[in-house]
């Protein structure tokens, strides 16, 4: 993922791991490969303290892996917040600092766009220097509980002893002191931007900050609004307020009553629309509820999220990087609406800049999360799923389009405009609860007109695509990359058409659907760029990134026809060389020449760091490649590539690569699950090799799809045999209705290939 559809670095390194302290001792001692590390902690351990939300933290600018910040926030929630322990920007956390600047309320879906509306809350004592070099606080991250629902986190400087819960929209902070120099104490308040600031309510006991800080995607005039109140369990704790002006910030420091073992409430809202708001917000979700009664809420919400997969067999380990990556998937898009005094959803757009009615989400890029994350939202979530569609819909009516990357609100990152897919896969699968109408005229809106790129919104390269039905590599940045992207756009717009009885439209998108074999030239055997006058992009190298792809090259681009794969395998030669071709892709050295790039970025580095060769799993667009070896006729090969990859790819501590908004995760959710979809735009999704035992999946809707795998084990990765409802399955796909309405799909395992 890159801003502005230039590619910045992406990544892969070792995470550390603090668990609560069950699991932390359960993962201590490594088992030999395939025995279950049971242990009598780790089984009674719940859901979510299987997860790590430090998984994949250790990430830079040259070795990323993407926004994996440690969020403690309700699931989907419009807070979350995180730790702050360097004023680096982007990267504000790394797991090996062992200081401290604050508690962050953060709205950044990803390094490469940045944060907004953000806020940094430090509870401390004494006189200090406010300075972020100044200010910082040891921390023991061994000595600390770090969970999808709450952080506790002892500031050693301070004396204090900070716990952390989270309601959807505001947090609740306990601060307890264990040494004071004084009879008062203080919580700093960082409030960037300019324009930024607090004031103090004496009345109502209330302090409004205000944070103006905007890296894009708002309109002019973009505020957050955090409420604070503190309280020592009497009254009002305040005892005053004072700002400071630091560069393009303000620092607003609240003194505070408190006692050395006495905790202190800190109670913080938040809001995009209003100082009102906020504290609406605070006195609806917080009010003067105590923490634990906040923690059950958020531990019990957590529960029955992650409950929705319950996964039985494998390693302590495996159940872990499981529930840990499901804990990826279950935070973004972020609630971006907000509750009136009436009860009903109001949310500032981002759009248009108004207080508009109605729900919304933010933060979401659709060219990483397409392939993987609404296929397992429309399993597992579609109420969910149907609020987040209507959401999209919401933003079209507002801003005249659909957004191509809503960051809150229109940002131009990446190629195409994979929105397609979003709505052609929920159309094919039924998805009700939306305006589908409404959805389907912002899609043939950037399918048909020319919009504006630059700003967010629109198809790049569309005039010369609807005229040559391809995107000029003279012409157009990107140009491949971005006339597959259309095809396969059109093929799901398509979809939608379909599903609304529009059936000149439907042929229309089917046709347009072809427009990949404009690119694919038969005597390379590659996808690859044409200019406008019909001439190849010279010279060709299928290791060269960059220009006409993106975040990759000719290899990584070289299966982008979802919609089509017999059809391509057809084209090249067959399945044997298809077949061929992949063992080669996946095996050969990983090299790589800059191109365009003119450096090294990140995403080169992460698929040279392991032995994949030029499948880079660390990168979304290669996501559905090995399963194309089962289209292609050798299922046996997707089901060895695909335990490799769980295998050694994932941990409770680590991503390969960019975990962008829940992409990388939801491959591992589905994949470990024994099933994938191939092409988001088709109900149906293509067997793998189960990692589980057994493993339930429970939709909002629908009954409990059961899938049980007998004989499995690290050696037996291979399908021998498959039923559906106790019948014998020789299809490669299972249909969504299918697993939507019950079924129970069994595998058996063994050690060989199936003859």
């Amino acid at each position: 993922m890159s801003a502005n559809r230039r590619t910045f670095l992406k990544s892969a390194s070792a995470g550390l791991v603090t668990f609560s302290l069950p699991l932390q001792a359960a993962l201590a001692e490594p088992s030999p490969e395939g025995v279950p590390a049971h242990t009598s902690e780790a089984e009674t351990l719940s859901l979510a303290d299987l997860v790590n939300i430090l998984q994949g933290t250790n990430s830079t600018g040259i070795f990323s892996r993407g926004n994996t910040l440690p969020i403690v926030a309700m699931p989907f929630g419009m807070a979350h917040w995180t730790l702050q322990s360097t004023d680096r920007e982007p990267w504000f956390f790394h797991p090996e600092d062992r200081r401290l600047l604050g508690f962050r309320s953060t709205h950044q879906l990803s390094p490469w766009l940045g944060d907004y509306g953000q806020a940094t809350f430090l509870p401390f004592q004494g006189n200090i220097n406010l300075e972020p070099g100044s200010r910082s606080a040891s921390w023991r991250p061994a000595h600390s509980k770090l969970s999808p629902y709450e952080m506790k986190i002892r500031l050693e400087r301070y004396f204090v002893d900070v716990e952390l819960v989270p309601t959807t929209r505001c947090a609740l902070m306990q601060v307890t002191f264990d040494s004071l120099e004084s009879d008062e104490a203080s919580l700093l308040i960082d409030l960037p931007g300019e324009g930024s600031g607090a004031t103090y309510d004496q009345a109502s006991g209330t302090v409004v900050g205000i944070s103006t800080d905007t890296s894009g995607g708002t309109p002019a005039g973009f505020k957050t609004w955090y409420a604070v109140r503190i309280d020592d369990g009497t009254s009002s704790a305040i005892l005053g307020l004072d700002v400071k002006e630091a560069k393009t910030r303000r620092l607003a420091v609240l003194r505070y009553h408190a006692k050395v073992g006495q905790p202190v409430s800190i109670r913080i809202g938040t809001s995009f629309i209003s100082a009102e708001q906020s504290i609406r917000n605070l006195d609806q979700e917080i009010g003067k509820q105590a923490l634990p009664v906040i923690q059950e809420k958020a531990m019990a919400a957590w529960e029955s999220h992650l409950g929705r997969a319950r996964v039985q067999g494998g390693t302590v380990q495996q159940r872990s990087t499981f529930y840990s990556c499901m804990y990826r998937t279950l935070l973004f898009p972020r609630t971006f609406h907000e509750v009136e005094t009436d009860g009903k959803n109001i949310h500032y757009s981002a759009y248009n800049g108004r207080v508009e009615p109605g729900v919304m989400y933010a933060d979401h890029g659709y060219w990483d999360v397409y392939r993987a994350w609404y296929p397992m939202m429309s399993v597992l979530f579609q109420d969910r799923l149907a609020e987040i569609l209507q959401a999209w819909v919401n933003a079209a009516k507002e801003g005249g389009w659909l957004p191509q990357f809503p960051a809150p609100g229109y940002r131009a990152c990446m190629t195409g405009s994979l929105i397609d897919s979003v709505f052609g896969d929920a159309a094919c699968k039924g998805i009700t609860g939306f305006d589908l109408v409404g959805a389907y005229a912002g899609l043939k809106r950037h399918a048909t007109t020319v919009g504006d790129p630059v700003k967010g919104y629109g198809r790049q390269g569309i005039e010369q695509y609807l005229k040559l039905g391809y995107a000029p590599a003279d012409k157009v940045d990107q140009s491949a990359a971005e006339t597959v992207d259309s095809a396969y756009g059109d093929f799901c717009i398509g979809q939608v058409a379909k599903a609304l009885g529009k059936t000149d439209d439907a042929r229309m998108f089917a046709e347009r659907a072809n427009n990949w074999k404009h690119l694919y030239d038969p005597q390379v055997k590659f996808l690859r760029g044409k200019n406008s006058d019909g001439s190849w992009l010279t010279p060709f190298d299928p290791i060269q990134w960059g220009n006409p792809y993106v975040e990759g090259a000719a290899w990584q681009h070289r299966w982008d026809v979802p919609h089509a794969p017999e059809e391509l395998i057809k084209a090249m030669g067959g399945p044997d060389y298809v077949v061929e071709q992949l063992e080669i892709m996946c095996t050969m050295a990983p090299a790589f020449k800059v191109g365009v790039y003119k450096s090294e970025i990140h995403e080169m580095s992460e698929m040279a760091a392991v032995d994949f060769g030029q499948y880079a799993h660390s990168n979304q667009p290669v996501h559905h490649v090995l399963y194309l070896f089962t289209i292609a006729g050798r299922p046996d090969r997707t089901q060895f590539w695909v335990r490799r990859v769980l295998a050694d790819l994932y941990t409770p501590n680590t991503f390969a690569g960019d975990e962008d908004t829940g992409s990388m995760a939801a491959w591992y959710v589905l994949s470990s699950c024994g099933f994938y979809p191939f092409c988001p735009g088709k109900p149906e999704y293509i067997l793998g090799s189960p990692l589980w035992d057994q493993v339930v999946l429970t939709p909002e809707r629908g009954a409990p799809l059961k899938v049980v795998s007998k004989g499995n084990s690290a050696d037996n990765v291979y399908v021998q045999k498959v039923t559906a409802n106790g019948t014998d399955h020789r299809e490669i796909f299972i249909t969504h209705a299918m697993v939507t309405a019950g079924a129970t799909i069994e595998f058996t395992m063994g050690a060989k290939p199936r003859a």
